[in-house]
């Protein structure tokens, strides 16, 4: 049986590594394992605490060795590997389930279910990551959440993760996941997900997802989009004329501006003024897209909504986060619900009729 490399990254985590540990010697995984561990400047005795643990895992088969996390990759042996953060803890069976899901997607980042720590805490975020599809794992990509299956879960054959490539080193700030997550998508990856709560995922301020500023985040889906779908295009509309919609029209190239056929809203208000003037625009006249109702609006479109679960299971359905839905025509399998929850704007979720 193939050995499973656990690449765990470790930053002043004296707090949680204990439970860590614990949650690594306990794997109900038969084969061999290593623990590859890179301490990132550590000043708090983390080091010390996993040169503590070192007996007992090695007493359970389970080697230890340590450096920063490519070359934590690059020193390990395994054929597959199981990315995990120090501040969570692993459930028994996360070794041998998401093992044997990658032998059936071997191009695949495999991820799985979470509990979150404090229970409630992210809970919508937490509902997302557990309840998306299959299927909108793989259609839920350019969603502000990031990544459908996220990197504290991951799980992927080391031949695929060379073919990726590594980890993206840019320092503090580098959203590191999301830009490995889109490499592997843009390079014909699949995205799996174990339906099992597999590991313990902690919340707290000290988590390095708080040091990637929001408009990074946008900046990188933007690109992502653009690279993937809209410069494929010759013409689309924006579904939303309001402040998202907008945002998305400006944060794209000059070329791509120029596609965009009209925004399509609901919103009567929206409609009435009848275009969009880019006032930031270099051009004389400056650019005016004209603003219709989405009756009136052609395909292909665009849709930057805020979206929820809704009474058809939805494509592209997720809670309040802000998400762009491709959706190349009208067709007889696809119906509009609209809904407006109490402390929410309106929303449009196309959804799959029966």
């Amino acid at each position: 049986m193939s050995v499973q490399s656990i690449v765990m990254p470790v930053h002043n985590a004296t707090c949680w590594l204990d439970e860590c540990l614990q949650g690594i010697l306990n794997q109900d995984f038969t084969g061999s394992m290593e623990l590859s561990v890179y301490d990132d400047a550590s000043t708090d005795g983390s080091r010390a605490i996993v040169e503590g643990w070192r007996e007992r895992l090695e007493r359970r088969g389970t080697c230890v060795l340590g450096y920063a996390k490519n070359r934590a990759v690059g020193q390990s042996s395994g054929e597959y590997l199981c990315f995990q953060d120090a501040d969570d803890m692993m459930m028994p069976q996360r070794i041998r389930l998401q093992y044997e899901a990658c032998l059936l997607h071997k191009t695949s980042l495999i991820g799985c279910q979470v509990r979150r720590d404090p229970e409630g805490s992210t809970e919508r975020y937490t509902r997302w990551i557990n309840n998306v599809s299959q299927e909108q794992l793989a259609t839920q990509v350019y969603t502000s959440h990031g990544p459908t299956v996220i990197m504290p879960t991951w799980f992927c054959s080391r031949d695929w993760f060379q073919r990726v490539g590594n980890f993206d080193e840019g320092g503090k700030g580098v959203p590191e996941d999301l830009l490995f997550f889109y490499r592997s998508v843009a390079q014909g990856g699949g995205v799996v997900r174990v339906d099992q709560c597999l590991l313990v995922y902690r919340y707290h301020q000290q988590a390095a997802t708080h040091t990637v500023l929001e408009e990074t985040i946008w900046n990188h889906r933007v690109a992502f989009l653009q690279e993937r779908v809209i410069n494929q295009w010759k013409a689309f509309t924006i579904w939303n004329a309001g402040k998202q919609g907008r945002k998305l029209y400006r944060s794209l190239t000059h070329t791509n501006q120029k596609k965009v056929t009209a925004f399509c809203d609901v919103d009567e208000n929206k409609i009435k003024k009848g275009f969009y003037t880019y006032e930031d625009s270099k051009e004389r006249p400056k650019p005016k897209i004209p603003v219709l109702h989405y009756k009136d609006a052609a395909p292909p479109y665009i849709i930057c909504v805020k979206l929820v679960s809704g009474p058809c299971g939805g494509v592209g359905v997720c809670v309040g986060v802000w998400v762009w839905v491709l959706l190349n025509a009208w067709g007889p399998n696809v119906s509009m619900c609209i809904v407006k929850p109490e402390k929410m704007d309106l929303i449009g979720t196309f959804c799959r009729s029966p």
